[in-house]
């Protein structure tokens, strides 16, 4: 019995057929299984593609080492000359004026606090002060900051002497991994700046008000801009308060005694650690 893919010699073709046929290459003659067809088909397809993957390689061994090509400066355009005061000092820095405060901080001057989040301006992580007031860096352009005074995380402390709010941050332990931190603490201090100059809010009960108590709704909402994916809200809200307030707030948390934690690990049934 013949296999049902094969071509019987006694099969009538039309002259469509025959001249296909005849064009096809010998190795698909009559009678040829259609097995054997797709064997060598996908044989020399993949020959096609050997030869596409050297030609490949061929160009990538032409093109530079990736260390040569990080190493190549890359040409700035539209070029701009801008002199600011960063942390106190002067800067002037020639740049492409499409730079970011952002980029020209970590990349130009090496201020690497201030980190880069989202890019986008939606997580706070790259807020700094300019002229007092905060702003988020990496929507904010280089170029138009002529003769400003810029302060990052890194000029808040002066000295060995950290800023009220930096040393309530560490008190209330208003953070985890430190990522968002920078931006947190900034924030908040131009937050209290805003709020000495009478600033309201979404949520001021009385926008009659020259000056502004706030509250830790208020707090809460003004710092809505910076986002803490670790959850540390409680405590960075406890440590505005207390920069604002000026008194000490009450902590919400205690170290654990030995005692303490044996005495839980027995209830739980864990003798040892």
């Amino acid at each position: 019995m013949s296999h049902p893919f094969e071509i019987e010699p006694s099969v009538e073709m039309n002259a469509d057929e025959a001249a296909l046929l005849n064009e096809m290459p010998a190795l698909v003659g009559v009678g040829q299984s259609r097995r054997s067809f797709m064997i060598h088909s996908a044989a020399g397809g993949i020959g096609l593609f050997a030869a596409n993957l050297l030609a490949q390689e061929s160009a990538l061994a032409q093109m530079p080492l990736a260390a040569d090509a990080a190493a190549a400066p890359i040409k700035a355009q539209n070029v701009v000359k801008v002199t600011l005061q960063v942390n106190g000092a002067p800067q002037t820095l020639e740049l492409d004026s499409r730079v970011v405060l952002l980029d020209a901080l970590r990349e130009r001057l090496g201020l690497t606090g201030s980190k880069k989040g989202c890019d986008q301006g939606q997580c706070g992580a790259c807020t700094v002060l300019v002229d007092g007031k905060r702003v988020l860096s990496c929507l904010t352009l280089t170029a138009t900051l002529e003769g400003r005074e810029v302060t990052t995380i890194e000029g808040l402390a002066r000295g060995d002497q950290l800023h009220p709010v930096q040393s309530a941050f560490i008190r209330h332990d208003a953070f985890q991994c430190g990522y968002c931190t920078p931006g947190q603490i900034c924030s908040a201090v131009g937050l209290l700046g805003e709020a000495r100059r009478g600033h309201v809010s979404h949520v001021t009960a009385d926008v009659g008000k020259t000056t502004t108590r706030l509250t830790d709704d208020e707090i809460r909402e003004r710092m809505s801009g910076n986002i803490c994916r670790c959850g540390a809200y409680p405590g960075i809200v406890a440590a505005v308060q207390e920069a604002h307030s000026g008194r000490q707030t009450a902590q919400t948390w205690e170290f654990a005694t030995e005692t303490q934690l044996a005495s839980v690990r027995k209830e739980r049934g864990h003798e040892t650690v």
